[in-house]
């Protein structure tokens, strides 16, 4: 488990803090990007959903698609999944830089 620590500053006594060891922030890390990352994977799966008809093995796009893509689910949900991907994504990145504070959220990733 983590080490307690008392942190004593002038003639009054301090806080307590739990600072974690490796292995314990190591298999954080692992579970946090491991429930971004699948939530990004199900948003992909939703678009891929949609996308795939339009396509033989994955890669050759069938004279269907020339019509025109229209997603069954209709446009607003189609592009939340879109945007959910990026979103996932963004936050999966900035969370193995070490960069997850409130305010690098609130400023950095609203609306690029």
């Amino acid at each position: 488990m983590g080490k307690q620590l008392t942190v004593i500053t002038g003639n009054k006594a301090g806080n307590q803090y739990n600072i974690p060891e490796p292995e314990e922030k190591l298999k954080h890390y692992r579970n946090v990007m491991g429930v971004v990352l699948q939530d990004a994977q199900d948003a992909w799966s939703s678009v891929w959903d949609e996308l795939k008809e339009g396509v033989t093995d994955g890669t050759v796009i069938v004279p269907a698609a020339e019509k025109g893509f229209k997603p069954k689910c209709g446009w607003p949900e189609f592009l939340e999944n879109v945007w959910l991907i990026k979103h996932y994504l963004d936050y999966a990145q900035r969370f193995s830089k070490g960069d997850v504070s409130s305010e690098a959220i609130n400023s950095e990733s609203v609306m690029q």
